[in-house]
C-alpha cells in the first residue's frame, strides 16, 4: 500500500445494549490466533482498549467502553475478558485509513474565518 493508507482491522461486536470495536495488528494474528490460542494476546490486539459506538454499529465516533459497561455486557469488567469474548465472536471488518487523502482534509471553504485571505 502506498504510504499514509495502511489499512486497519477492528472486530465489531454487537452487545445487548452497545457496540464494541478493537482493533487488531493484522488479519494473519487474528485468524492465527482463533486456531491457536497458544499465541498471545498481546500479539494480536493492537491494545487493550475497548471501544463503544453509542449503537452506531461498527462505524460512528468512538469513545472507551468503560468498567461498568464491559461488567453488564461481559459479566467483567477486565479488558482481557471482554476482548477474549469480542475476538470469539465479533466480526473482523478490514477499512483503509486515508488520512492524507487530498479530498478528506484541507480547508472547505477559503473565504471563512480566520485571516487565511488578505482582505
Amino acid at each position: 500500500m502506498p504510504r499514509g493508507q495502511a489499512g486497519v482491522t477492528k472486530v465489531h461486536y454487537k452487545g445487548s445494549t452497545e457496540d464494541f470495536i478493537v482493533f487488531v495488528e493484522s488479519v494473519e494474528d487474528y485468524e492465527k490466533w482463533k486456531g491457536d490460542r497458544s499465541v498471545p494476546l498481546a500479539q494480536v490486539v493492537d491494545s487493550f482498549k475497548i471501544f463503544i459506538t453509542h449503537k452506531h454499529g461498527a462505524q460512528g465516533q468512538l469513545d472507551g467502553a468503560s468498567k461498568q459497561t464491559l461488567q453488564n455486557e461481559f459479566g467483567s469488567s477486565k479488558e482481557e475478558d471482554a476482548i477474549i469474548k469480542i475476538l470469539e465472536s465479533g466480526s473482523m471488518q478490514q477499512v483503509e485509513n486515508l488520512p492524507n487523502h487530498p479530498g478528506r482534509s484541507g480547508d472547505r471553504n477559503e473565504t471563512m474565518g480566520g485571516g487565511r485571505m488578505a482582505h
